[in-house]
């Protein structure tokens, strides 16, 4: 396996992404954007990409992405999904070069991650509009701000109220819940059973989903929040399941 880091996909130091190798890439990419409330985290943490990286890469042949993108205060979150969507849109460029098609990328992301991955998903123009290309499928790992604006009206940790303002608008704007589009692409919502939060707002956007008949699945893992995301690599149920959704969308 080899690594190409901090590869530029804009000019500012947190528009990088990481990219690791299998010797002969055989399965898709898997394309991973890190959680930290919108206003912290890393692309090379050890819970966002170890286990991913010697479970898909290091065994199956997959190659991995793991992108940053601009924080809070600075960048709001649905420029932050405008940040991953541009990420995308350079790895699938860059995908032939490392002997793996551009046609078959999976987003994955984790918390705020989570939610910007799924946003994109949603609406898969806002990614599309910035030079992206349609991907296969996303899985959604533990967020609990599907549907902002229901959020936001309830009692809610001050976290989001520094990521989204207290503008309904911009609620609506960077909810996932009410951009869904029927050109909305398969997803895999996992939810924290120890977050009644996270699994109610999966089963929230699902409902939505239904009528306009999009392929969405929920599966709830006991698991903490951070564990969902860590342990996700780790050989077991949890990773098989993930493995085989995935392998059964590309």
């Amino acid at each position: 396996m080899r690594v190409l880091r901090d590869v530029a996909y804009g000019a500012d130091a947190r528009q990088r992404f990481d990219v690791y190798l299998p010797a002969k890439p055989t399965g898709p990419v898997l394309f991973m954007v890190h959680g930290g409330a919108w206003m912290i985290g890393d692309k090379a943490a050890p819970g966002v990409v170890k286990n991913k990286v010697d479970y898909w890469v290091k065994d199956a042949g997959y190659v991995l992405v793991s992108a940053n993108y601009r924080m809070l205060p600075k960048t709001p979150p649905l420029e932050q999904a405008r940040d991953v969507a541009r990420a995308l849109a350079k790895a699938q460029k860059e995908a032939a070069s490392w002997g793996a098609d551009p046609g078959r990328f999976v987003l994955m992301g984790h918390s705020a991650g989570a939610h910007l991955v799924t946003l994109l998903n949603a609406s898969p123009n806002l990614a599309t509009e910035l030079g992206a290309q349609p991907w296969r499928a996303t899985v959604s790992v533990d967020s609990a701000a599907l549907d902002v604006e229901q959020l936001m009206q309830a009692p809610h940790p001050r976290l989001y109220d520094r990521a989204f303002g207290k503008n309904p608008a911009d609620w609506r704007a960077a909810s996932p819940y009410h951009v869904l589009t029927p050109q909305a692409g398969p997803l895999l919502l996992l939810c924290s059973s120890r977050r009644e939060s996270s699994c109610a707002q999966a089963v929230h956007l699902e409902r939505k989903g239904s009528p306009m008949h999009l392929r969405i699945t929920i599966w709830e893992q006991d698991l903490s929040h951070g564990d969902m995301s860590s342990t996700l690599g780790v050989p077991g149920e949890y990773t098989r399941t993930v493995a085989l959704w995935i392998k059964s969308q590309v």
